[in-house]
């Protein structure tokens, strides 16, 4: 049997994975919670197997609980469930530390087998995306926005885009604000624009 811990801060998906799992005799959910801080709260007395979380949480964004994960919690395997673009953040979300990447449009036969592929060590990409991955590296070729932005690159354009502040972003990640005015400096030359109007333009076109 797989716990299963699930972080996502809208009832009508937790709920949801509830009714999915409800009479499975593979998958539990042990314990469902609203916010990235409501994860560690609730390992401290939860035995889990697999986190599955949105990458837009309260609190702790989703990338920055993988990378706290990754540091205290190695035995428990993190599939990212999301809404957002597969292109933008499957890549960097399993490069801070999860096991899987599924879209919250994937049907239950593919989140089944999703969260049984990564239970039993596996990483799960979306066939398209992996097909994806494949034929660009047979090319030769970047792969991409999700190739060209690393992880924390794109979690500072997210947050730019959702109108932070430097320092704002510098205290969520637990970083300096010279460093996040270096990073906004790569993003402006990697997606090619000269100011953040234009830089946060270009994170909506990427559906950040």
């Amino acid at each position: 049997m797989v716990k299963l811990l699930v972080a996502d801060q809208y009832p009508i998906v937790t709920k949801g994975l509830e009714l999915v799992f409800a009479d499975s005799r593979d998958v539990k959910i042990v314990k469902t919670v609203a916010d990235g801080e409501a994860i560690f709260e609730a390992l401290k007395d939860t035995s889990v197997d697999i986190l599955m979380c949105d990458i837009d949480l309260p609190k702790l964004n989703g990338i920055s609980v993988l990378r706290r994960l990754r540091k205290d919690y190695l035995n428990i395997k993190t599939i990212i469930f999301s809404g957002q673009q597969e292109d933008v953040y499957a890549i960097s979300t399993i490069k801070a530390g999860a096991d899987g990447f599924l879209s919250k449009t994937s049907d239950l036969l593919t989140l089944k087998d999703a969260i049984m592929k990564v239970h039993l060590g596996g990483v799960y990409l979306s066939p398209s995306l992996s097909s994806k991955i494949a034929l660009s590296k047979t090319k030769g070729g970047k792969g991409g926005y999700f190739k060209k932005l690393s992880t924390r690159e794109v979690e500072v354009l997210k947050l730019l885009s959702g109108g932070r502040r430097n320092k704002e972003i510098a205290e969520e990640l637990d970083i300096n604000e010279k460093t996040v005015s270096t990073y906004k400096a790569r993003l402006m030359k990697k997606l090619n624009v000269s100011n953040l109007i234009d830089l946060v333009s270009q994170a909506k076109n990427l559906n950040l």
